[in-house]
């Protein structure tokens, strides 16, 4: 039953834009043991500016 409520949660977060931070830490160690892995807050800073845009907040002005 725990696995189902960590999917759920997970697609959730997913659905409302927010990314796994532990599911991209794991993806980091398995896959690019070479590059540095960020903490939660950049991780959460480069997702957002991913999502919305750079600097302007996706705005062209």
């Amino acid at each position: 039953m725990s696995g189902l409520i960590q999917t759920l949660r997970r697609t959730a977060r997913l659905m409302v834009g927010l990314p796994d931070y532990d599911d991209y830490v794991r993806h980091m160690t398995a896959h690019h043991p070479d590059r540095p892995v960020m903490d939660r807050k950049a991780f959460f800073r480069d997702r957002q500016e991913a999502r919305y845009g750079g600097k302007n907040g996706g705005r062209c002005c």
